[in-house]
């Protein structure tokens, strides 16, 4: 697998699609909104061949904070290590280094991220959210 950070050879139809129509967390997200989000944010796309099958996205400041957010292999692709791979170059990445905090939320890959060092919050209590649940799926 190789992993590209270079957001003109990703597959954006491919990333819109996967999240639109599988990520429960994205259902319903626009085009739009996916383009922008990959604009605005440090991305890692992984490829066999010519074609995307994996993808991450990182938001962060690259000096105190991450969150990754967006990660995904294509289900035709699972199994093969490539999640692995392309969370290990998320790691690595020398812009994401010596962050105070590196965060994520995930309903069923607990056990991939605690292998990358990921625990439960050390102080949920000091924690807030604002959470729109549908708001890709709302009309404006």
């Amino acid at each position: 697998m190789r992993i590209s950070c270079n957001s003109e050879e990703m597959d954006i139809p491919l990333i819109h699609s996967f999240l639109t129509a599988e990520a429960q967390w994205a259902k319903g997200i626009s085009f739009s909104v996916v383009e922008k989000s990959i604009k605005n944010s440090l991305c890692f796309a992984g490829f066999v061949g010519s074609n995307q099958m994996a993808f991450a996205r990182v938001v962060s400041d690259y000096t105190t904070f991450a969150n990754l957010v967006d990660v995904f292999v294509l289900q035709e692709h699972r199994g093969n290590g490539y999640g692995k791979k392309i969370l290990e170059a998320v790691f690595s990445h020398e812009e994401l280094q010596g962050l105070r905090r590196f965060t994520l939320a995930t309903s069923d890959a607990h056990g991939l991220y605690q292998q990358f060092g990921f625990t439960e919050l050390a102080k949920p209590q000091v924690f807030m959210e604002r959470y729109e649940p549908n708001v890709y799926t709302v009309s404006p």
